[in-house]
């Protein structure tokens, strides 16, 4: 099985492949199997109508609870997912991907880091593997291949019921031998440590290749922030008999996601911008009352040069500003990050299980006094 087209040229090819897809219309994506719901959260609305009316358009997840989005028992490969919820819920529901049986997530990301919107406030997303359009509509063009099974999960970290709609395409058939499983990480650094740089991947051991990376970067001091470089260590860098140098060394934070001079056009401070592989689509200024801090959500999708590693693979980044004497300034921001990576296996070493207090956002609705 090959994922799905990815060039103009390829999508008239016939493929030997199936489509189908999961929603809360069809929760096992049976073929013939959509729209027969006779009760749902859109029963009532349809009262006059019948069955084949958007009876089951959305799921309810209560509080605290773990509901499962998708089981799928082949081989196959995700090549969609579309997915809304109020953005209270941004930051409170975890999204977990488990392949061929693991008893370990693969992906575990809070959902708003994943679609690219890590603050809880809604940015336009134009890009190639992730779009996120108004007002919350998340999509996801990931290709996720599996050989035996999937199980994808959403868990309510908060004390509020949420309403999600979502629906979860996939193709069945055909070879998927030689294709990486993806996996995505989730680190918040708040504070970041005093002259410590911000771990973004901490020994992956395996063969893969790095392919995204998103920042939900929050400024804790005045000034500029995006001096420090993203480090890239690659099969036994970190083994060295000095374990600090890396292969791969960028040249500042605005230069890795493709800007320059600040992100700064004059006149216009700050400036947002949104490319196939690239992009800053979220600036949040202060109010002058709840939100006193600079916050900014970046990405970077490595498709046309992903960072491919043979053994294991680390990735820190640097918060440096600027001080007296035209010297770096280490600073202590708020840096929560999410990679996206495919590996030859279905486990990686990844952090600790995301809990609710580690995960919110200052300032944002949730705090009792707004």
């Amino acid at each position: 099985m090959r994922p799905a087209p990815s060039q103009p040229a390829d999508i008239s090819r016939l493929r030997d492949v199936r489509t189908r897809s999961i929603s809360p219309e069809n929760f096992t994506g049976a073929k013939g199997g959509g729209g027969r719901a006779t009760e749902g959260t859109g029963a009532s609305c349809a009262r006059e109508l019948g069955p084949g009316w958007k009876i089951s358009p959305s799921v309810d997840i209560a509080p605290h609870q773990i509901f499962e989005l998708a089981a799928v028992d082949e081989a196959a490969v995700i090549t969609h997912i579309w997915l809304t919820t109020h953005r209270d819920h941004w930051r409170t529901l975890v999204v977990r991907a488990y392949w061929d049986g693991c008893d370990e997530p693969a992906i575990e990301v809070p959902l708003g880091d994943f679609f690219a919107n890590g603050w809880g406030t809604f940015a336009q997303v134009s890009s190639q593997m992730i779009a996120a359009n108004p007002h919350g509509g998340f999509n996801s063009y990931w290709p996720m291949p599996f050989s035996r099974s999937a199980r994808l999960t959403l868990e309510n970290l908060s004390d509020e019921a949420a309403t999600v709609y979502y629906q979860i395409t996939y193709e069945t058939g055909g070879d998927v031998s030689g294709l990486a499983y993806l996996h995505a990480q989730y680190r918040r650094s708040n504070p970041l440590p005093e002259r410590e740089t911000h771990p973004i991947l901490v020994d992956i051991q395996g063969r893969g290749h790095y392919v995204g990376t998103y920042l939900a970067w929050g400024v804790n001091s005045p000034g500029w922030w995006g001096e420090g470089e993203i480090k890239f260590y690659l099969d036994g860098d970190k083994q060295q008999p000095d374990g600090s140098f890396p292969t791969i060394a960028g040249t500042g934070t605005e230069d890795y996601f493709g800007g320059a001079w600040n992100f700064d056009v004059p006149g216009r401070g700050y400036t947002e911008y949104n490319t196939p592989y690239l992009g800053m689509p979220q600036v949040l200024r202060p109010d002058g009352l709840y939100r006193s801090q600079q916050r900014f959500g970046l990405y970077r999708w490595h498709i046309a040069d992903p960072i491919h590693f043979d053994e294991d693979l680390s990735v820190d980044i640097q918060a440096l500003g600027w001080m007296s004497g035209h010297r770096y300034r280490p600073l202590r921001d708020d840096i929560a990050s999410t990679a996206w990576f495919y590996l030859d296996r279905p486990r990686a070493n990844r952090p600790e299980s995301l809990a609710a207090d580690a995960l919110e956002i200052a300032g944002e609705p949730m705090d009792p006094l707004t």
